[in-house]
């Protein structure tokens, strides 16, 4: 059985999502996968990222990761999205490119793939569930197959979202717990997938 192909989509404005996003390719690769990291393109006018000089840093830091196309979702079993909240939503950016997903939905090419989420907020509760959820709402659509963390493992009782790994970004970067959660959350999509694909070839 060939590995399973494992695309991380996200989008990091200032670089919390990223280094979740490492992580989860990390735990990815370590339960066999074949991942492609890649970040959607960032649409937001200089003068507003001029205006923040993490935002800009993370861009330059960054520079070296591909960006995502629709073609990494057509190779991919599974996707993993990362987004930090706006407002209890996905970030614009990451929509744009889930926007312009609609011909590969038509041709049905977005079915039946694993799907799952995690994301980050500034202030506890500050959208974190909604976010996930509402990624979930694009998910059906595409008749794709959630796969949550849930509570399978230690890690999310310490970590306690079910619907995918989230941090505060107002308590500093990631810490071990958000990362192991990352880490863990991306086995248990390609321990998934894998059965899956494992299933359909017998």
């Amino acid at each position: 059985m060939a590995p399973v192909n494992l695309a991380i989509i996200y989008y990091s404005a200032t670089g919390t999502i990223h280094a979740l996003a490492r992580a989860a390719a990390e735990g990815a690769e370590k339960a066999g996968a074949h991942v492609r990291l890649r970040k959607v393109a960032e649409t937001a006018p200089p003068e507003a990222i001029s205006a923040n000089p993490a935002w800009g840093q993370h861009i330059e830091d960054t520079a070296d990761v591909v960006q995502a196309g629709l073609d990494d979702l057509v190779w991919a079993d599974a996707v993993l999205f990362g987004t930090p909240t706006r407002f209890g939503n996905p970030a614009s950016q990451l929509r744009a490119f889930i926007d312009a997903t609609g011909p590969l939905w038509f041709q049905g090419m977005l079915a039946d793939k694993v799907y799952s989420a995690f994301t980050a907020s500034n202030t506890a509760h500050g959208g974190q569930e909604s976010t996930i959820l509402a990624l979930g709402n694009t998910f059906y659509h595409w008749g794709g197959i959630i796969v949550p963390p849930g509570y399978t493992d230690p890690i999310q009782f310490q970590s306690g979202n079910p619907y995918g790994t989230s941090h505060v970004t107002g308590d500093g970067a990631p810490g071990e717990v958000p990362l192991d959660a990352a880490r863990y959350q991306a086995r248990r999509v390609v321990d998934t997938a894998a059965s899956l694909k494992a299933g359909r070839a017998a």
